[in-house]
């Protein structure tokens, strides 16, 4: 067996789950099955990128797949959340709609000033994916939506925040920036060496 191909494995495996969640949300509710196949993808989100380092086979093209994996993830928990929380989801669209709007203006900065999107795997977005697992399973597993999806919008709010200002700082597309210190640093070294 191929152990450089376990990061691939797992980033396409969270692209099966996503689906089979939206399809386990047709009727309005979900199985205990929602979770476990929840948890399943987010271990896999975090394995993909400790495993991709440990063989050192992090490429540009496998973090890029990361990053669109976790973008059809939560598109696809999005939608069941629609199916299952629709009153939570109407009660807290204020919130929703503002990271939504700074997700979109991320999108567009990214896409005017690099042509595609960015696959920095900041500390900030990990700690927003942290607290948006908790807020997902306190919504799937416990119908709770009241503090943990309200920190999930602020952190991913300034998760967002951080990451447009370290593609305004980077003169160039690159991959795995872990915070806006270090997108400072890099365009230092960059300008060093022009």
């Amino acid at each position: 067996m191929n152990l450089t191909l376990i990061p691939s494995g797992l980033v396409i495996l969270r692209f099966f789950i996503a689906p089979l969640l939206v399809w386990d949300t047709l009727d309005g509710k979900t199985s205990v099955w929602f979770i476990v196949a929840f948890v399943t993808a987010f271990l896999s989100d975090i394995l993909d990128g400790v495993i991709a380092r440990r063989l050192n086979v992090s490429t540009a093209q496998l973090r890029q797949a990361d990053s669109w994996a976790d973008v059809y993830l939560y598109l696809c928990i999005a939608a069941s959340t629609w199916l299952v929380y629709r009153d939570i989801v109407i009660a807290y669209r204020l919130p929703l709609l503002i990271v939504i709007f700074a997700q979109l203006v991320w999108w567009i900065v990214n896409l005017v000033k690099y042509g595609k999107p960015a696959s920095y795997h900041t500390y900030s977005a990990k700690f927003w994916g942290i607290t948006l697992f908790v807020t997902i399973i306190a919504l799937f597993g416990f119908d709770y939506a009241g503090i943990t999806l309200w920190l999930s919008c602020i952190v991913g709010v300034i998760h967002t925040l951080e990451e447009i200002a370290i593609t305004l700082i980077l003169p160039i597309w690159t991959h795995d920036v872990l915070s806006i210190f270090h997108a400072l640093k890099l365009r230092n070294e960059v300008t060093e060496i022009s």
